[in-house]
């Protein structure tokens, strides 16, 4: 499964940044997944809670922020929200758009501590 590898990046990037800044207890890490990255979320819940032991992430609660997959319409030159599953074509217009803005991200967006 790899969503253990990815918790892992995840844990190893949050607690890296909690040392640089002099924190020894993560409460929370709010991560974007788009609906093209592939992760499997409840996978990804079930390995944070494995990975996350003595680190300073423990006990953290893993919050997952869902990315919806727009495209622009080259057509219009507007940036739209697909259905899913997605076809790419623009909702309104019909017109092919092999532009992807977003969907396919998967990044640590923040960190909560305690003092």
């Amino acid at each position: 499964m790899h969503e253990t590898s990815i918790a892992s990046f995840l844990v190893e990037q949050a607690s890296a940044a909690a040392e640089a800044n002099g924190i020894r207890r993560v409460t929370k890490v709010t991560i974007r997944v788009g609906e093209l990255s592939g992760v499997v979320q409840e996978a990804l819940r079930f390995a944070w809670d494995i990975v996350t032991e003595a680190t300073p992430c423990a006990g953290a609660a893993l919050v997952i922020e869902d990315v919806p997959v727009t495209v622009r319409c080259p057509k219009e030159g507007t940036i739209k929200r697909l259905a899913s599953p997605p076809r790419f074509r623009c909702p309104d217009c019909g017109e092919p758009t092999p532009e992807l803005v977003t969907g396919r991200e998967l990044e640590l967006k923040s960190l909560e501590w305690d003092e």
